[in-house]
């Protein structure tokens, strides 16, 4: 009754050979993204010396413009030829981890790398941690490829390398496990858990041979929040869920308003966030590129009033909302790490001057504010805590964070705006908010919830070819954070939440047919090969 897959999936000796699997996609992951921080570094570094030019020679400025339209037009051509790498990158492995993707690895890794060299050099607000998750994702899938492994165990390692290259991007090793189970695959199990560590782990073991064992970003913690004044973190926990949404509904509105723009060439749409990115280096020069010199500025922020970081928060986030409006190549993870510290370090401030706190705490605030910020707009509490917590090492913030993280979490949830990247995985397949099912009665039957997990018997099948118990209805299929009507005609994608009606006369039997139908684990545990 049960297939040969789902007893290998089981066994022991398939557990080994992920991890083994999942050791060498760290490397591999590692490696690559190790490279693409150094060519990122570079590139910034070249482009501070060319900005720092231009007050002595006019003539040098009038060049760099032109030589910001060659690379628009350079990062369209490489854009056209694998279409696979716009954007961050992450929405791509979420469709390649759920089977709604099959992007060539190679060619999205040679036209990543090069675009996202590009886009630093440029001066482009964007981060490396979306496409480090990418290069990383595809890092899998070609080992995958190599090995010659099945689509359902190719994305397995899809997700390790997914959490690799995270790993080596904020080279916090616990973060990228945590990013790859909460957001790309949205399940836990043993097995993936254990694999998905190894890469992890290895990819940073690579990176810090090579950049050392420092964190991407360090903050040093002088003195801990008192429980007395945790009501205070209620507070802004609730303020960063605000934050977090409305950082969603500016930069969908910013998407949308510049994708409806007729382009007469393509190379035109990528024209305007590299001619804003020279305006901001003659203009601002802190807000160019991820977001470092603002970080640097932050790090001793007694000598900054309120409101000059107010405006290099919106000066930052308009730069960053134009980049990724445009498509362009490049992720938006580390400059919404940095709108979270700024806007943590303005209400810290606010703090201590209203209630007398001391000065010590804006620190905090800022790592609470990357926390938030992470849980409000992106929905991923656990890996916000995870990342504030690798950022400072200290573990009596823990409960302080898990506090902001929750309390934003729920209340961007209730503003009902779409999680960050969800939203883009929904636009990236083309899916849209179906109007409300017909609600079914329940009377004599039982509502269970289950995610459809990587190689389980109902992924990648029609909901009218599984042979769902007498008496069984799907009520209700959730994608990508939106409802689906759940026609018989619909494909079942891994990562889908359904939502099924059971009939209780018999609902133990059922229930483990239909887990084992959506998780694969109906079997006993005991089977081996």
């Amino acid at each position: 009754m049960f297939e040969n897959p789902i007893r290998r999936r089981l066994s022991r000796r398939f557990q080994v050979s992920l991890v083994w699997e999942g050791a060498l996609v760290g490397l591999f992951a590692g490696a690559l993204v190790t490279l693409y921080r150094l060519a990122l570094t570079q590139g910034e570094r070249i482009l501070r010396a060319i900005v720092a030019s231009w007050a002595n020679n006019p003539v040098m400025a009038v060049a760099w413009f032109v030589a910001l339209a060659v690379m628009a037009v350079v990062v369209a051509l490489l854009v056209r030829w694998e279409p696979a790498t716009s954007g961050s990158g992450i929405p791509q492995v979420d469709a390649e981890v759920m089977g709604a993707m099959d992007a060539p690895w190679y060619r999205v890794i040679a036209a990543k790398f090069a675009e996202g060299t590009i886009g630093a050099l440029g001066g482009l607000s964007l981060g490396r941690e979306g496409p480090s998750v990418q290069l990383g994702g595809m890092a899998g899938k070609g080992v995958s490829r190599i090995l010659k492994r099945g689509r359902g165990e190719e994305r397995l390692l899809v997700t390790c390398g997914a959490g690799a290259g995270m790993a080596a991007a904020f080279h916090a090793p616990l973060t990228g496990v945590m990013f790859a189970l909460e957001e790309i695959h949205k399940t836990f199990n043993a097995p993936l858990i254990i694999s998905v560590m190894m890469s992890a782990v290895m990819s940073d073991y690579v990176t810090s041979q090579v950049l050392g064992l420092q964190p991407v970003i360090s903050f040093r913690l002088s003195e801990i929040i008192p429980h007395e004044a945790y009501a205070l973190l209620i507070v802004f926990g609730l303020v960063m869920g605000v934050v977090g949404a409305a950082h969603n509904i500016g930069m969908f509105a910013l998407q949308n308003l510049l994708s409806r723009i007729r382009y007469r060439h393509a190379w035109l749409r990528y024209l305007i966030p590299f001619m804003v990115a020279g305006g901001v280096a003659l203009l601002a020069p802190e807000l160019m590129c991820g977001g470092d010199a603002i970080l640097e500025m932050l790090m001793s922020p007694q000598g900054l009033s309120i409101g000059t970081l107010v405006l290099v928060l919106l000066g930052k986030y308009l730069f960053t909302g134009v980049c990724f409006g445009a498509g362009t190549p490049g992720g938006t993870l580390f400059p919404l790490v940095i709108m979270g510290t700024l806007a943590g370090a303005i209400f810290g401030m606010g703090a201590t001057r209203v209630l007398g706190m001391s000065d010590a705490f804006v620190m905090n605030f800022m790592v609470l504010g990357i926390a938030g910020m992470f849980a409000g707009a992106i929905r991923a509490p656990v890996t916000a805590v995870v990342l504030a917590f690798e950022l400072t090492g200290s573990l009596e913030q823990l409960l302080s964070l898990a506090v902001v993280s929750v309390f934003a979490y729920v209340t961007a949830n209730l503003l009902q705006v779409d999680a960050y990247y969800e939203h883009l995985l929904a636009r990236l397949l083309g899916t849209t908010t179906d109007e409300a099912h017909e609600h079914w009665g329940s009377h004599g039957r039982q509502l269970h919830s289950y995610v459809v997990e990587a190689g389980c018997p109902a992924a990648d099948k029609l909901i009218s070819q599984i042979d769902w118990p007498e008496r069984t209805l799907v009520v209700s299929v959730r994608r990508c954070g939106r409802e689906i009507v759940p026609r018989g005609s619909l494909r079942l994608l891994e990562g889908d939440r359904i939502l099924v009606l059971l009939d209780e006369h018999d609902g133990d039997n059922n229930e483990r047919f239909v887990r084992h139908v959506c998780h694969g684990t109906f079997a006993p545990l005991d089977v081996v090969e």
